[in-house]
């Protein structure tokens, strides 16, 4: 099956300060990752902070520009569209923030924020719209009748459905959720991703689901992609990755998930040291400062593991046949 969305060899890096004396930085944010998200399929982005999940999402959607690689929806080129193009793949490919307050203009109604999209695309007459945000504001769990008021009179769970509403409104088939529920208490983030799951069964949605919490992975993605330092290292189906994690760092990742059971013994694995600089790439794996692989020798330190199939899973490890813990 050709998916909906098809990501290769994607690069991104920014220009870094100036220094007083020699030339500016450049951060490696993205390194050539590569994957694909199949029509009405939930592929999960995880990692720590920094490891370029959301750059990814950003540049998928040219919001930001790529340095290199190929973006391709439903057939066409993303990174190579015209503006005429990209206006009308804006409607197709839409974005919910992390932030569910500063994504939305504080001078606006939320009404008027929903149907924004539709008044730029030319999606109604005039006329229709209320109708057309009342219904969904109804889709998405608020009273319409709250279209009138502004954002800062509603809790963070609101906002965060009106983001979605947002993105819905111009019936759109590939969202990127950037880290939709993190900023959500508890019980709110299960309503919130509820309401995504029954959502996308009812419209047939394809998501990029960015995330740092593997057990709201669990419950939404159905293939994870594990991102450190701008790569992909590990990437398959959910129950392979987090029941059997090939990457030594996946494997980290999932020890640091709480328990709820208190009988449940698991071993936290605390990493050593830091991630390797952003401005100055490892010639070898870019983990092997922080490897605690048994197997771990001098070619992790000097050669970069490439993505590789092992089963049903893809694995960046010289030593992806041997158990990391």
């Amino acid at each position: 099956m050709t998916p909906l969305l098809q990501v290769t060899g994607l690069v991104k890096h920014f220009a870094g300060t100036r220094k007083l004396f020699g030339r500016a930085a450049t951060v490696h944010a993205l390194n050539g990752i590569s994957f694909g998200v199949e029509a009405g399929e939930t592929l999960a982005l995880v990692g720590e902070s920094g490891s370029g999940k959301t750059t990814a999402g950003r540049t998928v959607l040219r919001l930001l520009d790529a340095d290199q690689g190929a973006v391709v929806f439903d057939g066409i080129d993303v990174l190579a569209a015209d503006r005429s193009t990209l206006k009308a793949l804006r409607r197709r490919m839409q974005i919910v923030f992390q932030d569910p307050y500063g994504s939305l203009d504080p001078r606006m109604t939320i009404g008027d924020s929903i149907a924004e999209g539709i008044d730029i695309h030319r999606l109604l007459p005039r006329s229709e719209r209320p109708g057309r945000v009342a219904q969904l504001m109804t889709e998405v769990g608020l009273d319409p009748s709250f279209a009138s008021r502004y954002p800062h009179e509603f809790s963070g769970g609101q906002r965060q459905r009106i983001g979605i509403a947002r993105a819905l409104a111009v019936n759109p088939a590939f969202v990127v959720l950037d880290e939709p529920v993190s900023a959500l208490d508890v019980s709110v983030q299960a309503q919130v991703l509820n309401l995504l799951q029954d959502l996308q069964r009812d419209r047939n949605l394809s998501f990029l689901f960015i995330a740092h919490d593997l057990s709201v992975v669990r419950q939404m993605a159905r293939r994870i992609a594990v991102m450190y330092y701008g790569r992909i290292v590990e990437l398959g189906p959910r129950d392979e990755v987090l029941e059997h994690p090939r990457h030594p760092y996946t494997t980290a990742l999932i020890s640091a998930v709480p328990e709820p059971d208190p009988a449940t013994q698991r071993t936290r694995i605390v990493l050593p040291g830091d991630p390797p600089s952003p401005t100055v790439p490892p010639p070898g794996c870019p983990f092997a400062s922080r490897c605690f692989h048994p197997a771990k020798d001098a070619r992790c330190e000097s050669e970069r593991p490439e993505l590789r199939a092992l089963g049903s899973t893809e694995v960046a490890c010289h030593h992806a046949e041997t158990p990391a813990a």
